[in-house]
């Protein structure tokens, strides 16, 4: 028995490893267009609807959101009113600072610690850890946002939610520029 768990455990691992390696890589991008400017994309209204999968990709949840951005001078804020398909009601208030190197840092209520963000050509990478609430229980989970910006209207956006390296679920969500 202790050599066929050493055996699963020498073959799955190294597996494992390989694919967590496999990522997209933003510098893919560089040159896309239209060119990613979170600032001037998020300032004003925007609306957004998505939907979260579970590890099985099952839809668990669907949502709208109202966004409204405030820009001023390097930092945004984004204040984000989210209505459920259940009727829960939640709001995010997000602070945005645009750094000297071009990246980005964030905080929110629910953000532990600070989200970091990068752009390069049409996407951007917004990577932080979240707190979870499912069931009453509150877990940390990390977060990896990537979103793609259409045309003058339009982004769309991809996000992995991960737990221990592992993907637990996905969101995905539309974005119109109001």
């Amino acid at each position: 028995m202790k050599r066929v768990q050493w055996l699963a455990t020498c073959l799955i691992f190294p597996l494992v490893l390989l694919l967590s390696a496999c990522s997209a890589d933003l510098k893919d991008y560089q040159g896309s267009t239209p060119e990613f400017n979170l600032f001037e994309y998020f300032e004003g209204e925007t609306k957004a609807w998505g939907m979260v999968q579970d590890y099985t990709d099952k839809q668990t949840r669907r949502f709208e959101v109202v966004i409204v951005g405030t820009v001023q001078g390097d930092q945004i804020t984004l204040v984000e009113d989210f209505v459920f398909d259940d009727g829960e009601l939640d709001q995010r208030i997000w602070t945005i600072d645009r750094l000297a190197d071009g990246t980005y840092k964030g905080r929110a209520d629910d953000i532990i610690g600070e989200a970091k963000g990068e752009v390069v050509g049409n996407a951007l990478r917004w990577q932080y850890e979240f707190e979870l609430e499912v069931d009453g229980s509150t877990y940390a989970v990390a977060f990896d946002d990537w979103m793609y910006r259409q045309d003058d209207k339009h982004l769309f956006n991809l996000t992995s939610i991960r737990k221990f390296g592992m993907e637990v679920g996905t969101i995905t969500l539309f974005f119109q520029k109001q």
